[in-house]
């Protein structure tokens, strides 16, 4: 039988990016083994402050997986073990906790030595190497480790054509190893029933009453929040827009910038930044908000643009990387650096109800092409293309 072994560390207890895609992957995998005959494990590393409390406890959305291999070693020091060449004793090792699985797939800019194991690795984007200004001090590291990971790799997964271009421009890899398996939103089109609406738009303080436009994701540069914020002014200014903004999400790095601009701007009041929520909050305003702006610089997928086609939200998003991959022809597309073609295609979603309605229904229609079942299914394929 097709023994497979997903490196399920980048799971954590609020995951997101990379730990919601694992999480997923995993789910919706299990849920293929028994037709398709292969087993599924799972392997973990805890965490460097876990570690030293000899705490080795699951995450709760894989504690119950009746396979886990928990190796008692955290991360930064199977990294030292990994950055050097590859010694006997070092991967009998990784085969010791690991069982000599036939395919390890890794999921953190990490593969596992195995004697007898083939190897895979997602690859999700390339911002180190293109836009290294928008990544912080553990970013800056990929570059090598992902030159170490796809040396080392039969195959690559990527998220996106987009990612997939960049992988075979960047790292001479054969564009015929790597196979490309989009995601998927959290979310369906009936998320939350009228009463669960009602129920928790009751229970937070957020005034509902004032129209709002949407962005969510993390706090970073690289989402262009500032240019955002400057259309948001400009359509105050110039057009007198009752909406407020509202940016949802954790932040993340070389944010100070971006909250100068909402200080400085002189609608300050009406910019509201909500941390992290639970997906039910998430969904809810998705499903309230006139439109949703996502003008990021580069994304490996742009799954927030999924979420919200799939939640009835109409979508405003960049021109570049992957992201007209996942828009279509439901989203107006936008240049992330010009302000003013920003404001005009908000403005021009808010203000015509037909358009609104037009991209709602195609948003819908374009988020019913991707799901975690096919997702899952393209990431077999990949698995057993590895097979003799």
């Amino acid at each position: 039988m097709l023994e497979i072994t997903i490196d399920a560390t980048p799971i954590q207890p609020q995951s997101s990016g990379v730990g919601f895609y694992v999480t997923n992957l995993i789910h919706a995998l299990a849920q293929l083994q028994e037709h398709e005959n292969f087993q599924l494990s799972l392997a973990y590393q805890p965490r460097l402050k876990n570690w030293l409390r000899w705490d080795f406890s699951l995450p709760d959305a894989i504690a119950t997986y009746p396979r886990t291999n928990i190796l008692p070693i955290p991360v930064r020091v199977s990294n030292l073990l990994l950055a050097a060449p590859h010694h006997q004793l070092v991967t009998a090792y990784f085969d010791y906790y690991l069982r000599s699985p036939t395919i390890f797939h890794g999921t953190n800019f990490a593969l596992f030595p195995g004697k007898n194991s083939r190897k895979l690795i997602t690859i999700y984007d390339l911002t180190f190497i293109k836009y290294p200004h928008y990544a912080d001090a553990v970013m800056k590291t990929y570059t090598q480790k992902t030159r170490q990971c796809l040396q080392q790799a039969d195959a690559a997964i990527a998220i996106s054509e987009n990612t997939k271009k960049e992988i075979v421009a960047h790292f001479n890899f054969d564009p015929d190893r790597i196979y490309v398996t989009p995601l998927a939103s959290r979310y369906h089109p009936k998320y939350l029933s009228e009463e669960q609406a009602n129920k928790i738009q009751s229970s937070l303080a957020y005034d509902f009453s004032r129209p709002y436009i949407l962005f969510v994701s993390t706090i970073e540069p690289r989402k262009n929040i500032i240019n955002l914020v400057h259309a948001f002014n400009y359509l105050k200014e110039r057009s007198k827009i009752p909406h407020n903004l509202v940016l949802i999400g954790q932040k993340g790095w070389n944010y100070q910038d971006i909250f100068s601009a909402i200080a400085s701007s002189p609608w300050c009041e009406q910019i509201h930044h909500l941390n992290y929520l639970s997906d039910e909050l998430v969904a809810l305003f998705y499903s309230k908000a006139d439109a949703f702006v996502y003008p990021s610089y580069y994304e490996g997928f742009g799954l927030p643009v999924l979420e919200a086609m799939t939640l009835g939200t109409p979508v405003i998003t960049s021109n570049t990387s992957s992201l007209p991959e996942v828009g279509g022809d439901a989203a107006i597309l936008i240049d992330p650096d010009d302000v003013t073609a920003l404001a005009e295609a908000i403005l021009k979603v808010i203000s015509d109800s037909q358009l609104r309605q037009e991209l709602i229904q195609k948003g819908q229609q374009r988020a019913k092409l991707f799901s975690w079942e096919n997702t899952a299914r393209e990431t077999l394929k990949a698995y057993q293309s590895l097979l003799p």
